[in-house]
C-alpha cells in the first residue's frame, strides 16, 4: 500500500474539481457529501460527469459491502449511466480482495482501471511539439472541439461529449484548457484547474488517428504550464486511465492509488 495521505488526497481532489465540474453543467446537480460516498452527479449525457466515489479511509470488508449496496442504490435513482471510482488503497487489505465479489454481488460492473497520480513537478518548461500549435480554449467552437477530441478518445457518441462541456462558462475562463493543433485541425487537448493549492489535470484526450506521436503529453504540459505561471502552483494530481498512464510519469507524475471504475450491471 502507498502512502495512505496520498490516496485521500487524491480523492478529496476528485471531490474538489467534480463538484465544480458537476454543478457548472447543472446548478441543480446532484452533489452531496454523504457517509462514505461523495455524490457528484450531473445526470447528463457524458457519463465522466455523473460521479459517485467512496471515500471511507481504511475501510473493512463489511463496511465495503455497505457502501458498494449504497452506491449502486443511488445509481439506479439516476436516468443516465455513470460510474463508482473506487481507489483500492483506501480498503484494507480483506477488503481489497474482495472487492470484485463485493462489487459483482451490489449489482456493479467493472469497467475499466485507473491510477491515481501526484507530483511536485512544476515549473516546467515552456512546452512545444514540432507538428502542433496550442490556442486555449476561450470560446465554444473551440469547446466543442475539446468535447468532441474526448468523444472520439473513450468511445463516445460526439452528442455525449457535447452534452457534458456545450455553453460551459467555467471551461472557457477559469479552466485552463488548450487544444494542440496539428495543420490547424484539433488533434489533442488537455487541461488543468485549480484545486485546493494544487493544479488538477482533467479530460486528456488524443483523436485515435493521431495517437503515439506524443501530442498528449504535449498538450499536458502545455495545461500544466499555463495553470502554474498563472496560479504559481507547484504540485499537481490527476486520474489516469490505463491507455493514458505511461505518459505521466515522463512530465513527473507519481502513482499514488490504483483505481477500479464500475458502472451498473445488466
Amino acid at each position: 500500500m502507498r502512502d495512505l495521505a496520498e490516496s485521500v488526497e487524491s480523492v478529496e481532489q476528485l471531490a474538489t474539481v467534480w463538484r465544480a465540474m458537476v454543478l457548472d453543467r447543472d446548478p441543480q446537480a446532484d452533489v452531496r457529501d454523504l457517509p462514505g460516498i461523495a455524490v457528484r452527479w450531473a445526470d447528463c449525457r457524458f457519463a465522466f460527469w455523473n460521479c459517485l466515489t467512496l471515500t471511507d479511509a481504511g475501510a473493512d470488508a463489511g463496511l465495503l459491502k455497505q457502501r458498494l449496496n449504497e452506491a449502486a442504490e443511488i445509481m439506479r435513482a439516476k436516468t443516465h449511466p455513470g460510474f463508482l471510482w473506487v481507489f483500492e488503497d483506501l480498503l484494507d487489505a480483506p477488503a481489497r480482495a474482495a472487492l470484485g465479489d463485493a462489487a459483482e454481488r451490489a449489482g456493479l460492473r467493472y469497467a475499466f482501471p485507473g491510477t491515481g497520480m501526484a507530483g511536485d513537478l512544476l515549473p516546467i518548461p515552456e512546452p512545444a511539439h514540432p507538428e502542433l500549435t496550442f490556442v486555449r480554449v476561450t470560446d465554444d467552437e473551440l469547446l466543442r472541439s475539446y468535447a468532441d477530441i474526448n468523444s472520439r478518445a473513450y468511445g463516445f457518441p460526439l452528442e455525449d461529449g457535447r452534452d457534458g462541456l456545450a455553453g460551459s462558462s467555467l471551461w472557457k475562463s477559469r479552466v485552463f484548457a488548450y487544444l494542440g493543433l496539428r495543420d490547424g485541425v484539433p488533434v489533442t487537448c488537455a487541461a488543468s484547474v485549480e484545486a485546493d493549492g494544487r493544479l488538477f489535470v482533467a479530460l486528456v484526450a488524443t483523436d485515435p488517428g493521431w495517437e503515439r506521436r506524443g501530442y498528449g503529453e504535449a498538450v499536458t504540459r502545455k495545461a500544466l504550464y499555463e495553470g502554474a505561471r498563472a496560479t504559481g502552483l507547484t504540485r499537481a494530481t490527476l486520474h489516469a486511465t490505463a491507455a493514458g498512464a505511461p505518459v505521466y510519469p515522463r512530465i513527473g507524475f507519481r502513482p499514488t492509488s490504483p483505481m477500479r471504475f464500475y458502472s451498473l450491471g445488466d
